[in-house]
Order: C-alpha cells, then sequence, then structure tokens
C-alpha cells in the first residue's frame, strides 16, 4: 500500500471521529430522515449539526436530497452501517474484557 491510501483511510477516520457525527450514522443507519428529525434526537445546536452534517457530505459519508423545504440526509451507501456495527461490536469485546479484568482485581481486594 501507498502512504496515500494510508493518508486516505486515516482521513476517513478522522472524519468519523466526532460524537455528534456517529449519532448521525446511528440514526441515519434505519433510513433516510429529515434534518429537523436528526436535531430532535441529538443534543446539539441546529448551527452545530449542520456543521457536522457538512463534514459527513464533503466526505461523501451521507448523502443530502431536498425535498421542497426539507433537507432529508442518507447513508451514502450501507456498508457505513456494517462499519459501525463492526465497531459497536468490537468495542463491546473490549469493553468485556476490562469488566472481566476489573472483576478480577476487585476480588483480590477482598
Amino acid at each position: 500500500m501507498h502512504v496515500e491510501v494510508h493518508q486516505a483511510k486515516a482521513d476517513f477516520f478522522r472524519t468519523l471521529g466526532h460524537p455528534a457525527r456517529i449519532r448521525v450514522l446511528e440514526l441515519l443507519q434505519e433510513g433516510p430522515l429529515p434534518v429537523r428529525e436528526l436535531l430532535a434526537q441529538i443534543d446539539i445546536e441546529a448551527s452545530s449539526l449542520s456543521q457536522q452534517l457538512a463534514v459527513l457530505r464533503r466526505a461523501g459519508i451521507v448523502s443530502a436530497i431536498r425535498e421542497g423545504s426539507t433537507v432529508v440526509y442518507t447513508l451514502a451507501t450501507p456498508e457505513l452501517a456494517d462499519l459501525l456495527g463492526a465497531a459497536r461490536r468490537i468495542l463491546s469485546d473490549m469493553l468485556a474484557d476490562q469488566g472481566e479484568l476489573l472483576a478480577e482485581l476487585r476480588a483480590e481486594v477482598t
């Protein structure tokens, strides 16, 4: 692999590296949503959500479609839902391992 490929991958993951962006993607896994519904489900100011959506749009991670006065967002590709699912499984396994270690440490104290 060339350095450019590694850089592109790093840039992709960096784009995902914001809690609001992850939450947007999780919500869009269920299907397209208008901005007002995203805003109702994410504890963020409208201007901040707009900024985060713009980052995701520029990166090609989400698509926006105007329906009258409403802008509806969708995942650009279904594989993004697969990626989020894989991340959830990996994180769950990591936290489970930490929980087991914590239980062992607590058992040593008693």
